[in-house]
């Protein structure tokens, strides 16, 4: 029986996370390069990320860096998707630990056009947190940061209801970050929680940086 926020092997291969209401996480695929582009083509995706992607040159050159991150394991992104193995993507949600020994990480997320008003980006955001705090609990992951600009009233919205609240404001570095920056945080269960005694304590209270391309 398939529990959510769990990852296991599925049958053609590959660590996925089960959702609720039958939702998917999965690594990023090159069959998937075509959805991606499309994706791209949203005015909101131009609008929200830092990171833009354009041409199957573009494309080819995200998903290398997709498969570069979890190969180094500084950055997990998977495609949310319905429907099992044929599904395609909704979306896209990753956790970053560009620090293997820090208490602190953070998630960023997208949703495709079609997919928004479908309660896609809470459902997988709730299962992405599930499965970070589960699978590095041992390396003392203990705090998800997620930042957005200051006017993504939807971001806002995710997060508060997947149990991150406001934490803090930081302030707009033009040209880059034009208005202030929302900094959402969610702490790990107390049951998951066992970090190694020589790094307890080591990063509490340390303000995060700006969100990087999703």
């Amino acid at each position: 029986m398939e529990h959510e926020g769990e990852i296991h092997m599925d049958p053609y291969g590959e660590s996925t996370v089960t959702g609720p209401d039958g939702l998917r996480l999965r690594p990023w695929r090159e069959e998937d390069l075509p959805a991606l582009l499309r994706a791209y083509e949203d005015p909101a995706m131009r609008r929200w990320l830092d990171t833009q992607v354009s041409g199957p040159d573009g494309a080819a050159d995200w998903l290398e860096a997709q498969r570069t991150g979890w190969a180094t394991g500084t950055r997990f992104a998977f495609a949310v998707t319905e429907g099992g193995r044929a599904g395609e993507p909704l979306g896209n949600i990753v956790l970053k630990r560009p620090d293997p020994v820090s208490d602190l990480a953070e998630v960023g997320y997208w949703t495709t056009a079609s997919a928004r008003g479908r309660g896609v980006a809470p459902r997988a955001l709730a299962a992405l947190t599930d499965w970070a705090f589960t699978a590095f609990a041992e390396q003392g992951l203990t705090r998800l940061e997620l930042l957005h600009q200051i006017d993504n009233a939807a971001s806002c919205r995710v997060a508060e209801k997947c149990g991150y609240p406001l934490a803090r404001v930081i302030p707009a570095l033009p040209p880059d970050y034009p208005l202030d920056g929302h900094v959402h945080v969610r702490e790990a269960p107390a049951a998951t929680v066992s970090r190694p005694a020589g790094r307890r304590g080591e990063a509490a209270g340390r303000g995060g940086g700006r969100a990087s391309g999703r």
